[in-house]
């Protein structure tokens, strides 16, 4: 079999493999009574009146803005080619359209996405036949409390007769926590709507809610139940500054919320206008801030900003490390050593030379590939355990740390049919459709002695850590992008921040 076949039979392997895994995987699903034309009016009550779903990443794979091919080609996505739904997704939406006069008589049903893929998102819904599905349709970038502002308004249904289905939870980039604040039932669903039981629990859920409707409520990927309370005007939170645009005076704070039993963290605004007379801030710097109402936009912003003691810290004991940021499962398949190839759209390891030597430090989310490495690493004969232990980190590491040490081999461009060899994409745990075009080598790594607390950012950064966290022998011998550094010491450096596919 030639590789591009090999490419397309992977590809439609793993859509398969996810689609039988759904009758295949332990999942928690609750009994319902088979529905029919005489539904009670009391059951009817126990749905929703809006069923508010996001595109990408939910309904369909991939997102619209990796296909950067075909946007660079003024190309349109095809549905069922470039663009498909998720199996279990395509199921529901047929049960829906098929008990639209019985069921679902009284629910209407809704679109809510922030792409700025616009125009290809209005074209694939007409190609997959969904436009006559849904009631309303809001399709514009931007925060998703406006789309409900909307919703509301077009249908006449309040926020608590809602249910909303999204992959992304909270942070900058969340969707659930925000629109759960509304009073919609928020349901996370990192890896897309892959088993049918995420719509059956669902809907149970949000029939158990309905007897209270508590607002900031969201159901989790693992059918759990968590309520987000909204913050308290007068509690002090603290956290440290993330990232700072001195241009447009403003920045961001990512800080731990009081009460949210080791959920990630989140990312709060502040205005410099909003610091104390005469204070200025640097990125790292540690605050401590309330949260506040801005009037302008009706979004949370921090007010009484205060800058708190630094830390006294042996700097003589301190190494300038460079780190860059990976997601679960990838950052535990990289540091437990089966991961050997790390591939990136953008050069963001291009400038490194073989040999130099960073820390991987753990984000704070779940990257959705659907569960597709799973379907990777088995095709290596590994067996469910072994893929659990490769994907997991050693007690005492977890999300938000720098976990080990990683020392660069070279970075080189590669082909899509090299991408598609069975060899390199279990080296990089991920389809060759889904693989970067640059790889770089991972010549060796090894876990920290213990776990460091770093603020992720983009790209490769900087981070100073103890001295004593690193493992005997790799700061004995000198690293080659720090020669390097020494050696054009007085080129001016620019800062950049990178967008590329974590494989």
């Amino acid at each position: 079999m030639n590789p591009l076949s090999c490419m397309r039979f992977a590809f439609l392997a793993s859509l398969l493999c996810r689609g039988v895994s759904a009758f295949m995987r332990p999942s928690v699903k609750y009994t319902t009574a088979t529905t029919t034309a005489t539904t009670t009016s009391s059951s009817l009550h126990s749905l929703p009146s809006l069923v508010v779903f996001d595109l990408d990443n939910t309904l369909w794979t991939p997102e619209l803005y990796q296909l950067r091919k075909l946007a660079r080609a003024n190309k349109y996505p095809v549905a069922h080619r470039d663009v498909k739904l998720y199996p279990a997704a395509k199921e529901i939406i047929q049960q829906i359209k098929n008990d639209r006069n019985g069921r679902f008589s009284s629910t209407k049903f809704a679109v809510a996405s922030r792409t700025k893929s616009v125009d290809w998102a209005h074209r694939l819904l007409e190609q997959f036949e969904l436009k006559e599905l849904f009631d309303y349709i809001e399709i514009f970038p931007g925060d998703k409390k406006q789309h409900f502002n909307k919703l509301k308004r077009s249908s006449g249904i309040d926020y608590k007769d809602m249910i909303f289905f999204d992959d992304a939870r909270d942070g900058r980039f969340g969707n659930c926590e925000p629109v759960s604040q509304l009073g919609v039932l928020s349901v996370h669903c990192p890896n897309g709507i892959y088993e049918e039981s995420i719509w059956t629990n669902a809907l149970q859920h949000y029939k158990d809610w309905s007897s209270h409707k508590s607002p900031g409520t969201i159901v989790e990927w693992n059918n759990s139940i968590t309520t987000v309370k909204d913050a308290d005007p007068n509690e002090v939170q603290k956290g440290k500054v993330k990232y700072i645009n001195r241009e447009k005076r403003f920045g961001f704070i990512k800080y731990q919320a009081r009460g949210s039993k080791g959920r990630a963290t989140k990312d709060m605004f502040f205005h410099f206008s909003a610091l104390p007379y005469g204070e200025d801030v640097e990125e790292g710097d540690e605050l401590s801030f309330t949260i506040s109402i801005d009037s302008s936009n009706g979004k949370h912003a921090a007010a009484n900003i205060e800058m708190t003691e630094k830390e006294v810290v042996d700097e003589g004991n301190l190494v300038d490390m460079r780190v860059f940021s990976m997601n679960l499962p990838f950052a535990a398949l990289l540091s437990n050593g089966y991961k050997t190839l790390e591939t990136r759209n953008g050069t963001m390891f291009t400038p490194y030379p073989e040999g130099t030597k960073m820390l991987l430090h753990v984000g704070q989310r779940i990257y959705p590939d659907g569960n597709r490495h799973i379907d990777v690493m088995k095709s290596g004969d590994l067996d469910d355990d072994e893929i659990q232990a490769l994907k997991s980190l050693p007690p005492g590491f977890t999300k938000g740390m720098a976990v080990a040490i990683v020392e660069l081999g070279k970075t080189y461009e590669t082909t899509l049919r090299q991408r598609c060899e069975p060899d390199f994409q279990r080296s990089v745990a991920a389809f060759g459709p889904d693989s970067g075009m640059r790889a770089t080598e991972i010549k060796r790594v090894e876990y920290l002695k213990r776990g460091v607390k770093v603020s992720g950012q983009g790209g490769v950064f900087k981070a100073k850590v103890d001295r004593d966290v690193i493992p005997d022998g790799w700061l004995d011998e000198p690293d080659e992008a720090d020669e390097a550094d020494a050696s054009s010491s007085t080129s001016t450096k620019k800062k950049g921040v990178y967008y590329s596919a974590t494989f």
